[in-house]
């Protein structure tokens, strides 16, 4: 079949997928989250942890206990990983040293699942399961639960509750996303993904020489990693190591599991507000992207540039044979555009521009659709930020969803904004400063060489969590550089949604009058991606302009 057809074929066959859970699944979600009737085990660990089910917080309580719930978190997962090899199921292996103990515990904790180590050969089984598989189910589920506290805050007035943190937890965990990983696991082993608790095997290759093939636990890790958009892999060569992706339809699979939350929270947020059109124009916006994106790295992955690239007919260096270039540019483009962070190709091999777009993926802060919660709550801040820029167009004051938009409100969705870009350019800029960044770590020069620290640090920030290769990561200036870059690029965002969240609670809904502007239209769609595009992507463009466009226009 031609390349480009079967591409087209895949792209379709996902579309399609998604469009039939739209409905269904986001529907669910909105339930779940809005329902006053809990399950009998959820009752039981409301009272085993000492919290009433009944029972509302203040957006300040709802914070302090993501933080709480968060840094206990952090510290367990440091532990385990710091005792591992007293720990049944270690397979042998020593204990994590403390700065790569720390940089894992934060990069699992905030979603983010950046690994500078092998894990078939660092991790044993046991924290493998019991420690980063259960903090890709806990993060994802608070990243859910802030974007809930945030609709809540549109539908409610004159109130300072925006919900129970430790309800909406236990309920996105046990109600959403362990069900669905309990299905698609299993359809991820009859696909060929191994689940078992074996040591690794030595076996003799076709040269002669010894192999280590290691099992484990894997399609149960592979199903969470991606539906909860945490990226990671329980091999070092992530999701183009055959055990973890074996075949095309596993391919296509794992795509749609990484894409399926964060598109369908779109239903979510248009019936918690009680208007599906607000939902289909936040997924039109996110569809554009995504479908621009993927289109981009997909084209510049097919241009003849060199010899190699001629001969195999595009840029196959770093890709696998059986995904070719459209299903590892699908895979690319979806991945960095919702904090998952998986790959099953290798980015830095990627031309020039193709690397770029998938940087711009990570710096419009993953929102099409980003990640599970995350992305939501970030384009719904920069939709707050375009209905401010046309209210001052028209010399209005602006609304949205029947809420004012205020200095104070602007205050957070500014600060919002602003956060991941310092982030990002304060942590490259200090890395590439001092001996200790580029010095301890950089294995390139030049614009390539620049582009594998911007993408690291855009990364963390990011809460992606997927890497160039050619920069080493596993000295003690990077595991806290970027432990910090996760940690701050997580939470702090948060607390201005949250803070935004309550302000917006606090407030008397306003009636919608014929010089409201209207927020499901085609024109406020184009707003909304030109604000994304002018706000947020030129933030980033001079440090663009200094790695992967001086590569590509070289």
């Amino acid at each position: 079949m031609n390349p480009t057809l079967a591409g087209f074929l895949q792209a379709l066959a996902l579309v399609a997928a998604l469009a039939l859970s739209y409905r269904p699944l986001g529907d669910f979600m909105a339930h779940t989250l809005t329902t006053r009737k809990h399950l009998r085990v959820e009752s039981g660990i409301y009272k085993l942890i000492g919290v009433d089910g009944d029972a509302e917080q203040s957006w300040g309580a709802y914070l302090r206990s993501v933080f709480a719930f968060s840094a206990i978190s952090v510290l367990f997962l440091y532990a385990f990983m710091r005792l591992q090899n007293h720990l049944w199921l270690s397979l042998g292996f020593p204990a994590v040293s403390p700065a790569m103990a720390w940089n894992t515990a934060v990069s699992f904790v905030t979603n983010t699942n950046w690994q500078s180590y092998s894990g078939e050969s660092t991790m044993g089984h046991l924290v493998q399961m019991g420690g980063l598989a259960v903090q890709n189910f806990l993060s994802a589920a608070v990243g859910i639960a802030v974007m809930a506290a945030l609709i809540r805050g549109f539908t409610r007035s004159q109130t300072d509750k925006l919900g129970n943190f430790w309800v909406d937890l236990t309920r996105l965990t046990l109600r959403v996303l362990l069900p669905i990983s309990v299905v698609f696991a299993l359809v991820l082993v009859a696909g060929g993904v191994v689940e078992n608790f074996h040591v690794a095997h030595i076996y003799t290759s076709l040269s002669g020489s010894p192999q280590s093939i290691p099992g484990g636990p894997v399609a149960s890790q592979e199903v969470i990693k991606e539906l909860g958009t945490n990226g990671g892999g329980f091999y070092n060569a992530n999701s183009a190591h055959p055990f973890e992706n074996p075949n095309p339809f596993t391919n296509l699979l794992e795509i749609y599991l990484l894409l399926v939350i964060s598109f369908a929270l779109c239903r979510t947020f248009g019936k918690m507000v009680g208007s599906n059109k607000q939902g289909y124009t936040i997924l039109s916006v996110m569809g554009l992207y995504w479908v621009l994106s993927a289109s981009l790295i997909t084209f510049f992955e097919w241009q003849h540039s060199g010899a190699a690239a001629k001969i195999a007919g595009a840029a196959m260096e770093g890709k696998e044979v059986r995904f070719g270039i459209p299903g590892s540019s699908l895979f690319a483009a979806s991945t960095t555009l919702t904090s998952t962070g998986a790959v099953n190709s290798a980015h830095d091999s990627y031309t020039a521009l193709g690397g770029g777009t998938a940087i711009l993926n990570m710096m419009f802060g993953e929102i099409a659709p980003g990640g599970t919660g995350s992305g939501l709550y970030g384009i719904l801040v920069l939709a707050v930020v375009t209905v401010f820029v046309a209210g001052l167009m028209v010399g209005r004051t602006p609304e949205y969803l029947g809420k004012k938009l205020g200095a104070r409100e602007m205050k957070f969705a500014s600060l919002y904004i602003l956060t991941t870009p310092a982030i990002v350019l304060c942590g490259t800029g200090l890395a590439m400063s001092l001996k200790a960044g580029h010095g301890g770590g950089m294995l390139n020069t030049g614009p390539h060489g620049f582009s594998e620290v911007l993408y690291a640090f855009t990364s963390a920030a990011n809460n992606n969590g997927s890497a160039f290769a050619g920069i080493t990561v596993t000295s003690n200036h990077w595991q806290e550089a970027l432990g910090l870059a996760m940690a701050f690029g997580r939470f702090l965002p948060m607390v201005f949604v949250l803070a935004l969240a309550g302000s917006l609670a606090r407030q008397k809904p306003v009636p919608e009058t014929v010089g409201t502007l209207k927020t499901h239209t085609p024109l406020f769609v184009g707003m909304l991606s030109g604000v994304i595009l002018i706000v947020v992507g030129l933030t980033y463009f001079p440090a663009l302009a200094l790695g992967p466009l001086a590569e590509g226009l070289h």
